[in-house]
């Protein structure tokens, strides 16, 4: 058995404790519902170098992350956070096994996909949906023009499962609009979180929507509607406890009938602008996309004096060109968009065909800034029979650094 030291001077006199303590030979000097006397109770247990399994430590972490988290929201000083004591109750699902997801960001859409197909049935939800936060939250950290080229590429291909590309890219949106306007590194996690699974009420119908060709039935109407309280439901069964997460999903289409404080009604903001806009540059079978730029001027002419922040920074953070979409240069050429540019209308881009139509055997980088090379419209995937290779773009993004 694996024995982990107990943050005594963390555990508070008079209270229940939710492990039981041992000596490194597994003797047992107390039992969980136990307290800790005095001063000198401590001093006792530190002398026989007190210590717990390494689930209970690992499960009484979990539970000391998620009260620090929710005194962060709650606008706590940080002195105070990082002096907390350890909390005197760990759930059943602290003590989930972590879930770890390797692979890159299609390997992400799979894993979220195989989940939200489950939906209400899934096994270990809450591990792997951490799993997957944590995946995601990583891989945006390293490179996120590489996660926005990787989603908007995947995105007209219906195939792959729409209701987890939605969901990835809704997040990275709100991510990076939540970065940009400064907030905490627990509201980006938390819009993210509640991205990945917004839609778990109606997973399925959502890709069948995507690719259905007439007007939405009366049935398929009214689930629309009523998913997002119902995958709020959902997540209780999945057994969260957190509730700015249940909010977010229970009012990611209603924010304006949302009444938290102001961060609260920041983050269902975000949410609910991140899934509107991935809504309309989806493709559907029963109708094109907008292009970005379009979804782009649109956000900004909608604003309200409540959101006007919010849709001016998630319209900057993917410029008008975002990468993974595809342009036509000022030389007749088309390109696909590898990077964001210094400006919202200099993206860099790779050359794929030339003006004349023929595919390139070689990508070729372009300067936007340049007058020959500047974009002079955005062109749907459809328009573009080309298969784009990441490797490719990646390996010219690493020669002209960008």
């Amino acid at each position: 058995m694996v024995y982990v030291p107990v943050p005594l001077g963390r555990v508070q006199l008079g209270r229940a404790l939710p492990v039981d303590i041992r000596a490194p030979d597994g003797r047992l000097l107390l039992r969980r519902g136990q307290t800790l006397q005095s001063e000198a109770h401590r001093e006792m247990l530190a002398a026989h170098q007190a210590c717990m399994t390494q689930a209970d430590a690992q499960a009484w972490g979990r539970a000391l992350e998620r009260q620090m988290r929710f005194m962060r929201q709650q606008g706590a000083d940080m002195a105070l956070i990082a002096s907390a004591p350890m909390p005197e109750q760990i759930l059943d699902t602290d003590f989930l096994a972590s879930y770890t997801v390797q692979g890159g960001w299609l390997d992400l859409q799979e894993t979220l996909c195989n989940l939200l197909y489950q939906g209400p049935s899934a096994n270990n939800p809450m591990a792997r949906l951490e799993g997957i936060e944590q995946a995601v939250l990583h891989r945006l950290m390293q490179d996120p023009d590489e996660a926005l080229f990787v989603l908007f590429q995947a995105l007209p291909d219906l195939s792959l499962g729409y209701c987890a590309t939605h969901a990835l890219l809704s997040g990275v949106v709100g991510a990076l609009t939540a970065s940009k306007l400064s907030l905490s590194q627990d509201q980006q996690s938390l819009v993210v979180r509640a991205a990945l699974v917004m839609n778990i009420g109606m997973a399925r119908p959502q890709d069948t929507l995507a690719r259905q060709r007439q007007p939405l039935s009366p049935a398929q109407r009214e689930l629309v509607t009523t998913h997002a309280p119902g995958s709020a439901e959902i997540l209780r069964g999945f057994g969260s406890h957190d509730p700015m997460l249940l909010d977010l999903v229970h009012w990611h289409h209603a924010p304006d009938a949302h009444m938290g404080d102001a961060e609260q009604q920041m983050s269902v903001r975000l949410l609910h602008l991140a899934d509107t806009l991935v809504a309309k540059v989806a493709p559907r079978t029963s109708r094109p996309a907008m292009t970005a730029l379009g979804a782009a001027r649109a956000l900004v002419l909608e604003a309200t004096e409540q959101t006007k922040t919010q849709r001016v920074a998630m319209a900057s953070i993917l410029g008008f060109y975002p990468p993974g979409t595809y342009v036509q240069l000022a030389s007749g050429e088309v390109a696909v968009v590898i990077a964001r540019g210094e400006r919202a209308n200099t993206p860099h881009v790779a050359s794929l065909i030339t003006a004349k139509g023929m595919p390139l055997g070689s990508y070729a980088y372009r300067d936007t800034r340049q007058a020959d090379h500047a974009v002079r419209t955005p062109l749907p995937a459809s328009q573009v029979n080309v298969r784009v290779k990441l490797e490719k773009t990646q390996r010219l993004r690493q020669l002209h650094g960008v």
